[in-house]
């Protein structure tokens, strides 16, 4: 056979002009070059692949050597991905995939495929034997060649006491049971084999074996299962294995004592064949086993069209019997979309809210996300996710979530939320609104998180991506700040000015525009605020960015006593008024003595505002010293020695008054003295 192969293909080469074997040695040598290696293979990028293939179309013998060894990587790699990817939710999606490729060419792949996935995991075990359960429908000669390669599997293992393949083995062999693909005269037989001479591990396997398929060999055959059991019960008297070995076995009746119900052998969702359609293959371990493994590589086929056109007739008589039953088993699929456009009518609808769907979004990004090796190909895959709209609060969370949740920042996440910005308006909204929001919530919040979300905010302001205006949710004040929130706002202040530079972001907080939005960052309307704001910014290194709140803060006590001494006169005007309008009520008598004490009252006033404005200026100078040049310092002292002269010689004022009125006192009484000293001589003389 292989000699008359050799010759045809010798046959067609020597027919070729010599233009087109010029051709076909450069297109096998540019094959050559990407075929893989024992190693894992070569990396082919799609348009190459396009090329050769577009290339091999176009030569006049369509199934040459080549192609066909192109054809069948091809075609292994395709099996595989379907393979890997089946799963409870899919499986019948799959099969259809999977029905679509050549399985005639591709059994030993198939096979193959599905043994590699079983072993590797084991928890898919029952969705992979549902599956060959289906094959085994349409193509049992596939199914027949597993059953031999896992049996041959089994044996090898056993001998070779290896416990993990041969766990996997009877694992698949037990679900194999459960969808009756195998008689269950094998599994009698390997459970007979292991108890024979038990040890740890078979007893182990065994035990596994049978709560695997246990609940089927119970309906099936009663009797070879209490004949197993009793097994166990004999081992577990003998008491001759170890303590570990022995609870399984009592787990193990416990199990049997609840009919298996934890254990099911068939779940509803992989119960997909007839009873009708079911092929039982008799088979058991020691029957003759034809492994076939020819199958597992490349053969060059010289009636390669015959053979697809064989197929492609027993695929179509396969998928339309396939179609139709799965439209006896779900009849409602044609009429999927009339009853939820009647559901969504409907008023009496129920409302599903455990949010399925919000969680298998969120899923889906964070796959996303995380599957994605730069930040354009992420942006690219999310876009394409088609959200919906009022979704997009969620993919923004998943963002900021998972960049807070790294270790270190990583400018992946900032890139990428930039880049969503600039695309949509929509989502420069949503990551504005969320910066108030998780400026409102940083005290829930680790340091490495704060630090994350504060460097990703600044990239963001940044690149303009949103805008500083945000700023007006922060107040830099010692009351509406905590711990967490310093901390926020230093670390975003040193972004910028990493990013930026100290004089351009110095210059953008100075913008006309934004000065409304920078009031609570750099206050004004508060001594203590703008003391305390200073603090800040020079304590984080950034005190270049305070210039104008120190000069405010140097002509603040000028401002100040301005406002107080209009207060003050205002208060005086309003007490003369008050004054004069009494006076005119009054006679010139008590008017003349009532100028007195309203003279002491203003002075007395007078001095209130000179010493409200001394302690003022005293304590704003004593405190903020450091502001002041020695010139400024000088006029301070020159005007308050002035006023003190003054408050002086207003003192003198008042002393030289008090002294008149006491002589006029003094001589008032030496008077009255001298008129009463005469009236009592007049009395006595008289």
């Amino acid at each position: 056979m292989e000699e008359s192969k050799e010759k045809n293909v010798k046959e067609t080469v020597q027919d070729k002009p010599p233009m087109e074997e010029k051709r076909e040695k450069e297109l096998k040598g540019h094959y050559d070059s990407l075929q893989p290696t024992r190693m894992g293979g070569v990396y082919m990028p799609p348009h190459k692949v396009r090329q050769m293939q577009q290339a091999m179309m176009e030569k006049d013998d369509q199934y040459g050597l080549q192609k066909q060894k192109f054809l069948w990587e091809m075609l292994r790699k395709s099996i595989n991905g379907i393979v890997n990817k089946v799963n409870v939710s899919n499986i019948e999606n799959v099969i259809l995939e999977l029905l679509n490729e050549n399985l005639l060419r591709g059994k030993g792949l198939l096979i193959r495929a599905i043994m590699h996935s079983q072993m590797a995991s084991p928890n898919f075990t029952h969705v992979y034997a549902a599956l060959i359960a289906v094959i085994n429908t349409k193509l049992p000669d596939h199914s027949r060649l597993l059953i031999h390669r896992y049996i041959q599997q089994f044996q090898r293992s056993f001998k070779r006491n290896n416990k993990i393949i041969c766990m996997g083995t009877t694992k698949m062999l037990a679900h194999l049971v459960n969808q009756q693909v195998v008689h269950e005269l094998l599994a009698l037989e390997l459970l007979a084999l292991l108890l024979e001479n038990p040890t740890e591990d078979s007893v182990e396997i065994a035990a596994d074996f049978m709560t695997e398929c246990g609940q089927l060999l119970s309906e099936i055959t009663p009797a070879g299962v209490n004949a197993i059991f009793e097994r166990f019960r004999g081992i577990l008297h003998e008491g001759q294995i170890d303590k570990r070995v022995q609870y399984i076995i009592e787990n193990l009746f416990a199990v049997r004592k609840n009919n298996f119900t934890s254990h099911p052998g068939v779940i509803p969702e992989l119960d997909l064949v007839e009873d009708e359609d079911k092929i039982v293959h008799e088979i058991g371990l020691s029957s003759e086993l034809n492994t076939e493994p020819e199958l597992n590589i490349f053969r060059f086929d010289s009636n390669y069209e015959k053979t697809e056109n064989e197929w492609q007739a027993i695929k179509a008589e396969i998928l339309g019997e396939e179609a139709e039953r799965l439209n006896k088993k779900h009849p409602e699929g044609e009429e999927e979309v009339e009853e939820e456009e009647e559901d969504k009518n409907d008023p009496n609808a129920i409302l599903d809210f455990s949010e399925k769907d919000l969680i298998n979004l969120r899923r889906t990004i964070y796959l996303t996300i995380m599957s994605s090796i730069d930040f354009e190909e992420c942006t690219h895959k999310l876009l394409k996710l088609n959200i919906r709209e009022g979704q997009e609060p969620e993919l923004m969370n998943m963002i900021i979530e998972c960049c807070m949740q790294e270790r270190t920042y990583m400018r992946f996440f900032g890139l990428m939320a930039g880049r969503l910005c600039q695309l949509s308006e929509v989502y420069k909204q949503k990551f504005q609104e969320s910066f108030y929001a998780r400026y409102a919530t940083l005290h829930r919040l680790d340091t490495n998180k704060l630090r994350n979300l504060a460097k990703m905010y600044g990239y963001l302001l940044y690149i303009n991506a949103i805008d500083w205006k945000v700023f007006e949710c922060i107040k830099l004040t010692e009351e509406d700040t905590t711990s967490s929130s310093r901390i926020f706002i230093k670390i975003l202040f040193q972004e910028l000015c990493e990013q930026l530079g100290l004089a351009p972001l110095h210059t953008k907080l100075q913008d006309e525009m934004l000065m409304e939005a920078l009031s609570g960052l750099f206050p004004k309307d508060n001594l203590k605020n703008t003391r305390f704001a200073i603090n800040f910014f020079t304590s984080i290194g950034l005190g270049a960015l305070t210039i104008e709140l120190r000069e405010f803060l140097q002509q603040a006590p000028q401002l100040l006593l301005r406002q107080e001494l209009a207060a003050l006169q205002k208060e005086v005007e309003e007490s003369s008024s008050e004054s004069s309008r009494s006076e005119s009520s009054e006679k010139s008598f008590s008017s003349s003595r009532s100028s007195s004490p309203r003279r002491s009252i203003e002075r007395s006033r007078k001095k209130d505002i000179r010493k409200a404005k001394e302690s003022s200026s005293e304590s704003e100078f004593s405190e903020d010293s450091g502001l002041f040049s020695d010139e400024k310092k000088n006029v301070h002292k020159n005007q308050s020695k002035e006023r003190k002269r003054k408050d002086s010689r207003d003192r003198r004022h008042d002393s030289s008054s008090s002294r008149g009125r006491k002589r006029r006192t003094s001589r008032d009484r030496k008077r009255s003295r001298s008129k009463d000293k005469r009236r009592n001589r007049s009395k006595d003389r008289r």
